[in-house]
Formats: structure tokens, C-alpha cells, sequence
């Protein structure tokens, strides 16, 4: 975990170099005031003079000036880098969520992937930039000043030292306990904006239904485990920082009492100690005793950004979506598909579908009904290998679907579903969507046929009109016919309309139908449907319950059969 944490630092090696010089220069310069405090009382009060007493004032001025201009330049460089290893940490872990397969999302919530990639990223980057300044240069530090001790008072300076090791035992005991509470915060806190996000994406429902008050206990019952967590990593930092400062008080207690005994010479300790060095020696502990409680402070920064990074990999070693070995491109199918003896379940556990086998010709309208439940989707979702199948296999034009990149066998497959996700961008860009590289007489073509193209003209701004955080200026019909737009504007030759038109009324379905048609005609294409009406001039039914296939045929053979097809017809048209 150390080698990919400090991969980071490679891009910034010149700020990061110069960015440790100015500390190390900076604890040099903070050693200097003891040691002119102990020159200007030896040597030269006791001897009055006064000239060198102000040029070494005035020096020590100019080297406080340095440090000013040093301390700038580790506070807004020092920060510009982290601030940068965490924008490319926030790349790093983007692209590698697109990568990341339709599992991923299925187990884990939007909110807790935003808190990663956010308020963990951000202590990592303030570890990024204090960690090695405060390690390294503390480290520096504390030799630096215990050798001038020791120059001192060698005796003194060994009783002190003395009380490093309670310091180092009581870190050490209490870092596990105080990293394992700030974890706990860290996924409450990804909790809370995972309830946070539901409960403002679905603010509408919510409104509708007059159920604020339920959220709102929802809300709290993730924001009483975040109080609850914050409150055991307080304690346990609580617990890290009384012990800790304690032990540093009692090298103020030691300090006075052994200090006074060497200086007056009582109990065997021999006076050979003079006033001055007695009076530098106590100016110049706190220069030993700052590195050490910055030391110890930072632990509670280190445990925050270990425990983020840990997160952070924790994504970033999330096998990716990958192609099977020796896939090729796909190049242009033309929408012969094939399932043979196809079984599959998500996460080794009950089969959804069950050694299916169907056949759809090239050009063919293929409709998949049954019962809510039956498996009809994940058949949808199979086709451009949204997930591994766990046993048979999947052909289009005699091909096995493995044996293709997946980004080339999903550019030959357009799919509009019933719940439509637009971007809060402008209507223009959310047909780009469909192909990145289209021209505007494209865009505008692709709106005509979709039939949106005149509702489109009506709007002040027209095709860059935005339509607000998914789509929500529009109405349902109004953001199909987009999604429509988009797949005419991607041309593939294979097309899966699951549920396309069931959250519509009968009004606008008969307007979005016109446009399916349309969008159908070439292309092998297969429909998910509730209402049959829309599916009888299928060339094939396929009736999907319980993960399998209990029957095949044209609506005409199918109602002769009498079977479950004819039964759902039956309920639906009863009157």
C-alpha cells in the first residue's frame, strides 16, 4: 500500500523536493534562537557587549523573515500538490469506476461511492502533503535538537530522553484502537450521503406521497450511527491526546527538578552547569518536545488519510470489466442471435435464468413476455454482456458474444428501457450521447425521426435548451422520445426495447409507438412488454416465467394453444 501511495508523489517530485528542503531549513533556523540565547547570556551580557547583542538580534530577525517566506511557500505549494494527487487519485478512481462491472453497482450504493471518492480523497491529500514534512522533517528535528542537549547537558538531556519511550508505548497502544474507531466514522459518514442521495433524488415521491416524515426517520437513523461513531473516534482520540500530553508535562516536571539539582549541584549531581546553559536548556527543550507532539498530533491526521487510502483501494482493486482472453472486435454484426442452453445467476445464488434456448432471425421482432419477476430483463441484460452467463451460450451471427470486445459488441446493440436517464446537460448533448462524433444536421435528423424535433423548435433555446438533473423539465414522453433520438442517432443493427412505453399514457404511447416503429424497422430487435397489444405483430412470442421458456410462437399460435400467453391476453382484454 506505502509503494502506491508514494506513486503519487513521482509527478511532483520538484515541489515535493523543495517542499522538504524549506522545512528542514525551517527546523534549523527554530534551533538557532536557543543557541543564541545561550551565547547572549554566557557571553555576552556578563561582558556588555551591546553591539554584537543588536547585529544578533538583527540577524535573528532576518532569519525569522526566511522562515515567514518558507512557511508561505510549504503552506501554498505544499497544499497545490496534494491538492493535485488528490485530483488525479479522483481520476484514477473515476475511470476505474466506468470500468467496473453492472455488479458493482448493484451492491453498492451511489452515496457511499460519492463519500470515497470526496471527503476521502480530501484527507488523503492533507496526509499526502503533512505526512512526509511531519515524519521526516520532525525526525530531523528531534536529533538535531537532542545532539544540541547533549551538548549542554549530557546528563540532563538522558534524563529527559527517558520519557520518549512512554510516549512511543502509549502511541502505539492507542493508534489501533483510534484507526479502527475513525473507520467506523468514515462508513457512517458514507451512510449518511447515501441516504442523503435517495432522499433528495426522490424528494418528488416524497412530496407526493406526504411522507416527509418517514424520511426524515430514515435520515436519523443513519445520522444517530454517525453521532454514535463520532463519538467512539473522539473518545479514542480523546484518550490518544490526554495520555500523550501528559507525558510531555512530566518533561517540564523532570526538567525542574533534575535541572535544579545539576545546576545547584545538590545530591551527587556535580554543579557544572552555568545559569545560562540552564536557561538555554530550557528554551531549547521545546524545540525537542514541538517535533515530538507534532509526531503525535499527526497521528490522528495519519489514521484519517491511511483509513481513506484504504478505502480508496479497496475501489481501485475492484477487478474492472474485462474482456475474455482472445476477443476480438466485433465489427459490424448483422443481428442473428442465438441462445443455447443459457443459465444464469447473480452471485452464486438462485438461478434466474434457466437453460434457456431461443433463436432470432436477422431483421426479426422477438417479444419476451410473462410475469414481472420471470426473467425477461436479465435476458435484455445478457445480450450486450452486462453480466457473465454461468453456463451455455450466447451466439449473434453464429459468434460466441465472448469471443467479442465488449465495448465493440455493445456499439452494434441500441437499448431503450422505461426508466430513461438524461444528463443535466442540453437536449442537444443528450442525443450526442448516442454518437459523440455526429454532426448537427445528424442530431437534428435523429430528432425528426424520434418525432421531438418540433417540440425541440418551440423551446427559446432549441436544441441547447438544458432539461435540468434527469431530464426533469420534460414530461415521461417527452424524455423517451429523447432516449429514442439517441439510439436513431447510434444506428446499431440489433435493438432492445425493454418496457419501452409501460409508464406512459395511452395518448402518448400511440405517439412514442410511431417513433419505435420506425426505429425498429431493419434491425433485429427484441421487446420486453406488459401490454400485449403493442407485441401481436411480432414475428415470435416467447413467454418467459420462473427463469424458463414454457412457450414459443406467433400471438395467433399462441392464443390457439390456449397456454399462459392466452391467459394473460385474455385478462388484459376481457372486456
Amino acid at each position: 500500500m506505502l509503494k502506491r501511495f508514494l506513486s503519487y508523489y513521482k509527478p511532483h517530485k520538484f515541489i515535493f523536493t523543495m517542499d522538504m528542503l524549506a522545512s528542514l531549513v525551517m527546523s534549523l533556523i527554530g534551533i538557532t534562537y536557543p543557541i543564541i540565547t545561550r551565547y547572549m547570556l554566557n557571553e555576552l551580557f556578563p561582558e556588555r557587549k551591546y553591539k554584537l547583542l543588536v547585529i544578533l538580534g538583527i540577524a535573528l530577525l532576518a532569519l525569522y523573515i526566511i522562515r515567514m517566506l518558507l512557511q508561505f511557500f510549504i503552506q501554498y505549494y505544499g497544499h497545490v500538490m496534494g491538492v493535485r494527487m488528490q485530483a488525479q487519485m479522483r481520476s484514477d478512481m473515476f475511470n476505474h469506476l466506468e470500468k467496473l462491472p453492472y455488479k458493482f453497482y448493484d451492491n453498492n450504493e451511489t452515496g457511499k461511492i460519492m463519500s470515497r471518492m470526496t471527503n476521502d480523497l480530501m484527507d488523503i491529500s492533507e496526509l499526502a502533503h503533512h505526512g512526509p514534512e511531519n515524519l521526516i522533517i520532525s525526525s530531523i528535528s528531534i536529533v538535531i535538537s537532542f545532539v544540541y542537549l547533549c551538548t549542554i547537558n549530557l546528563p540532563l538531556t538522558l534524563i529527559l530522553f527517558t520519557c520518549v519511550p512512554f510516549l512511543l508505548i502509549i502511541s502505539m497502544v492507542l493508534r489501533k484502537k483510534m484507526r479502527a474507531a475513525f473507520k467506523k466514522s468514515r462508513q457512517s459518514v458514507a451512510e449518511i450521503n447515501a441516504s442523503l442521495e435517495s432522499s433528495i433524488s426522490g424528494i418528488r415521491v416524497t412530496k407526493a406521497f406526504g411522507n416527509a416524515e418517514k424520511e426524515s426517520e430514515k435520515f436519523e437513523v443513519g445520522n444517530k450511527k454517525f453521532v454514535s461513531a463520532r463519538r467512539e473516534a473522539y473518545k479514542a482520540m480523546g484518550q490518544f491526546h490526554s495520555m500523550t500530553s501528559f507525558v510531555t508535562d512530566i518533561f517540564n516536571v523532570v526538567l525542574l527538578i533534575a535541572g535544579g539539582l545539576i545546576l545547584f549541584g545538590a545530591a551527587g549531581f556535580g554543579g557544572d552547569m552555568e545559569f545560562g546553559d540552564y536557561s538555554a536548556f530550557v528554551v531549547s527543550i521545546g524545540v525537542f518536545i514541538s517535533p515530538v507532539l507534532t509526531l503525535i498530533n499527526f497521528m490522528e491526521q495519519f489514521q484519517n488519510g491511511v483509513t481513506g487510502f484504504e478505502r480508496f483501494i479497496e475501489i481501485m482493486d475492484t477487478p474492472p470489466e474485462q474482456d475474455h482472453a482472445g476477443a476480438t472486435d466485433a465489427g459490424v454484426l448483422d443481428g442473428e442471435i442465438e441462445f443455447r442452453n443459457v443459465t444464469h445467476a447473480y452471485d452464486d445464488s438462485k438461478e434466474v435464468i434457466k437453460n434457456i434456448s431461443l433463436k432470432i432471425g436477422k431483421g426479426e421482432k422477438f417479444a419476451l413476455v410473462g410475469p414481472s419477476g420471470g426473467g425477461k430483463t436479465t435476458i435484455c441484460h445478457l445480450i450486450p454482456a452486462f453480466y457473465d452467463i454461468s453456463d451455455g451460450e450466447i451466439l449473434i451471427d453464429g459468434r460466441d458474444i465472448r469471443t467479442m470486445t465488449r465495448a465493440s459488441l455493445r456499439k452494434n446493440i441500441g437499448i431503450v428501457q422505461q426508466d430513461i436517464y438524461l444528463f443535466n446537460s442540453s437536449i442537444k448533448d443528450n442525443i450526442l450521447y448516442g454518437r459523440l462524433d455526429a454532426t448537427d444536421e445528424e442530431v437534428v435528423e435523429a430528432a425528426k425521426r424520434a418525432n421531438i424535433h418540433d417540440y425541440i423548435m418551440t423551446l427559446p433555446e432549441g436544441y441547447d435548451t438544458q432539461i435540468g438533473e434527469r431530464g426533469v423539465k420534460l414530461s415521461g414522453g417527452q424524455k423517451q422520445r429523447l432516449s429514442i433520438a439517441r439510439v436513431f442517432l447510434k444506428n446499431p443493427p440489433i435493438l432492445i426495447l425493454d418496457e419501452a412505453t409501460s409508464a406512459l399514457d395511452n395518448a402518448t404511447e400511440i405517439l412514442i409507438q410511431d417513433a419505435l416503429d420506425e426505429l425498429c424497422h431493419g434491425r433485429t430487435t427484441i421487446v420486453v412488454a406488459h401490454r400485449l397489444s403493442t407485441i401481436k405483430n411480432a414475428d415470435e412470442i416467447a413467454v418467459i416465467s420462473e427463469g424458463r421458456v414454457l412457450e414459443k410462437g406467433t400471438h395467433e399460435q399462441l392464443m390457439e394453444r390456449g397456454g399462459m400467453y392466452a391467459g394473460l391476453y385474455a385478462q388484459q382484454f376481457r372486456q
